[in-house]
């Protein structure tokens, strides 16, 4: 049953591209080895990924998983001048994750609380009154039946916490699949000073339109994913993910999986 909902008063939108296809950094990879070719090593934007990149790209699901806990920041645009901001910290050993949100309008803050989720939903709690520390502290001191549970919905947040939650993984992608399910290099930044690639994402199988994917990542050297943007229907400002490195102090709160 749900109980509450960040920014409620905002219409749903329904994704034109299953998440559950777009996510993983894997995608849904065509069958067989047969069809793999020489990979494209020109600079030229928006090309094949080289064989080198698809290394890169496959493996930073794992340099993910192994630096867990890591800290990370999501930003929402839900419509209508609503924004959500999500500061979290994520373990990928156990899929789940735990932080703070803010929802900000034209008006100013419109509200402010706690937020953990996993592969199946989210929930959300009230920040304790007189508790300090980071959110993962704080959680800690909410018990099970004082959080808000649901499942995930099509809504920009909820697509861009189930991206976040799935972005880790205990081993790399299959480089040559990756490649043949249509990753593309789109070209360099520099984030903080350190170089990455900007690369599109894997495609679903039966994709017949052309377009890019609505996923892009930015990888660097080392193959380490340092950002991950959702382009989403009908919205302008992407769903932003923004992976800020291990967070040795932080430590996953039991209380809010719980059960009782």
């Amino acid at each position: 049953m749900v109980r509450k909902k960040i920014g409620d008063r905002v219409p749903r939108r329904r994704l034109w591209f299953s998440i559950l296809a777009a996510v993983a950094l894997c995608g849904a990879a065509v069958g067989g080895l047969v069809g793999y070719r020489a990979l494209s090593d020109s600079d030229d934007p928006d090309r094949a990924v080289t064989v080198d990149e698809a290394s890169r790209l496959a493996a930073s699901r794992l340099t993910l998983y192994q630096a867990s806990p890591v800290a990370v920041a999501l930003t929402a645009a839900e419509g209508g001048g609503v924004t959500i901001r999500v500061e979290a910290v994520v373990d990928y050993r156990t899929r789940r994750a735990v932080g703070g949100y803010q929802v900000t309008g034209a008006a100013g803050q419109l509200d402010r609380g706690l937020i953990v989720w996993d592969g199946a939903g989210l929930g959300l709690a009230p920040v304790p009154a007189g508790v300090d520390g980071p959110a993962w502290q704080q959680a800690e001191h909410i018990p099970r039946q004082g959080w808000s549970s649901r499942a995930y919905t099509a809504d920009p947040l909820d697509s861009g916490l189930r991206l976040l939650i799935q972005l880790g993984a205990d081993r790399p992608d299959n480089p040559l699949l990756l490649a043949q399910s249509g990753a593309r290099w789109l070209g360099h930044d520099r984030i903080q000073d350190r170089r990455y690639d900007r690369f599109s994402g894997p495609r679903a199988q039966d994709a017949t339109d052309g377009k890019l994917s609505p996923l892009t990542y930015w990888v660097d050297g080392d193959g380490t994913l340092r950002r991950a943007t959702m382009r989403m229907p009908g919205l302008g400002t992407p769903t932003t993910v923004e992976i800020a490195g291990r967070d040795d102090k932080a430590r996953m709160p039991e209380a809010p999986w719980i059960a009782g």
